[in-house]
């Protein structure tokens, strides 16, 4: 592995306020993810709208729904190479400038999307296209703030920084359920199908601007001997450091499918699987999130304290054994669907607290960004982005109770993964 930490560093510009350098990151960041989840919350009630309706299996349009989510997680690899390329090329602050803009005017277009009655096949284009514009966006969003977090941390402090990565993708997902759960339960279902499902794209794209003001303050992270040095190629990354490469795949395949399934998928498994009502499964998600979010400055602090790896095993182990017993446990029940969910958010905490502190001590300053970004995205698309795509198509080929079994074996075989890192948590990160 290339120096992850070398016992000295390069001058970096001197982090002041980091306060508001954790503000600039996290609200950002939570736009961007309210814009995105939204999507995933709201899924049925766009099945209904944009795609034609199967009448022989009611499945074909919300299949069709996850197609379009997993389409634009496959764009997210060309977002976390671009972007991280202007990460270290430009700056942090000017790639995390580029991607609240254009997350702000794809949530926009996910709002304006017209019907399939209205439009046919143009409907779902647009929203293909806005998926696509949206994957580009968040791609480069996960690169320029995980290394931004993480270059603004004091000694012994990476971990805590890095878990505001998920406090704010958390409170913007957290948001985006509570919205979409007001919504379920204050309209009537023709105003939810005919403009209610709208709404919330329409805010995500008002709050992108306020996200967009707020990162204009932040102070760049990029030392001045970076600046002035040559400008990374676009492939630098992947060219020099294949192994570094690799590693981060191996680290985050677990990690993103247990993520996704607890976070994102849930819900809808529970009322496909188990009948849980939707608004029921919408609330159980929503306060299991909050509890998540809290969860994750704790897990930063105990990594910081007692390293990475037995954070990350703590997960990996955790899924392998717990996964299929979690999920087969759940029933037509709100508090068995909550208590499912609060321990899942439990072991995924040894994941996402530290996920960005530990990418970033993989990759040298120069081609941190790109590094980061590439690899991570590109297993994110492989196994997060169809999770609910895999898990919906299990149960429509009548083995859904394969899904449990395929959480489980990812997160073992990243647990060997994380058997191998070596411990990062107590150098200095190179600058």
């Amino acid at each position: 592995m290339v120096a992850i930490m070398t016992g000295m560093h390069t001058e970096a510009p001197p982090v002041r306020r980091p306060v508001r350098q954790l503000l600039a990151a996290s609200v950002g960041n939570a736009v961007e993810w309210y814009d995105w989840y939204a999507y995933t919350f709201l899924a049925t009630y766009i099945a209904d709208q944009v795609f034609p309706q199967g009448a022989e299996n009611s499945l074909v349009p919300l299949l069709s729904t996850f197609a379009v989510f997993a389409v634009g997680f496959f764009m997210r690899p060309v977002g976390g190479l671009v972007m991280g390329a202007i990460a270290d090329r430009r700056g942090r602050r000017a790639a995390l400038t580029v991607t609240i803009l254009l997350m702000g005017g794809s949530s926009l277009l996910v709002g304006l999307t017209p019907t399939y009655a209205a439009a046919g096949v143009l409907a779902p284009v647009v929203l293909v296209v806005a998926r696509l514009l949206q994957g580009l966006s968040v791609g480069g969003e996960f690169a320029a703030s995980t290394t931004f977090l993480v270059e603004s941390a004091g000694p012994g402090r990476r971990g805590l920084f890095s878990s505001f990565q998920y406090v704010s993708t958390t409170a913007g997902q957290l948001v985006a359920s509570g919205v979409a759960t007001v919504l379920v339960d204050t309209l009537s279902e023709e105003r939810m199908n005919g403009w209610g499902w709208r709404v919330p794209f329409v805010v995500g794209a008002v709050l992108s601007l306020v996200g967009f003001w707020i990162r204009r303050g932040a102070a760049e992270t990029r030392s001045a001997e970076q600046r002035k040095g040559p400008r990374p190629g676009l492939f630098e990354a992947l060219r020099r450091h294949p192994r570094e490469s690799l590693l981060i795949c191996g680290i985050t395949a677990g990690g993103t499918l247990a993520y996704y399934t607890w976070t994102s998928y849930l819900p809808t498994y529970a009322e496909l699987n188990v009948g849980v009502e939707k608004s029921d499964a919408l609330l159980a998600g929503t306060i299991s999130l909050a509890f998540f979010g809290l969860l994750q400055p704790l897990g930063g602090l105990l990594s910081d304290r007692f390293g990475r790896r037995p954070s990350l095993l703590f997960f990996g182990v955790g899924f392998a054994l717990l996964s299929v017993p979690l999920l087969h446990a759940l029933r037509d029940s709100f508090a068995v669907l909550l208590l499912v969910s609060c321990a899942g958010m439990i072991l995924l905490t040894g994941f996402t607290s530290i996920s960005a502190a530990v990418n970033a001590e993989v990759f040298p300053p120069r081609v941190r960004a790109a590094g980061i970004g590439f690899p991570y995205s590109l297993t994110v698309a492989l196994f997060g982005g169809t999770a609910p795509y895999v898990g919906t198509l299990l149960k429509d080929l009548g083995h859904s109770g394969l899904f449990p079994w395929y959480v489980a074996v990812l997160c073992l075989l990243s647990s060997l993964v994380y058997l191998r890192l070596p411990e990062t948590a107590h150098g200095e990160l190179e600058r």
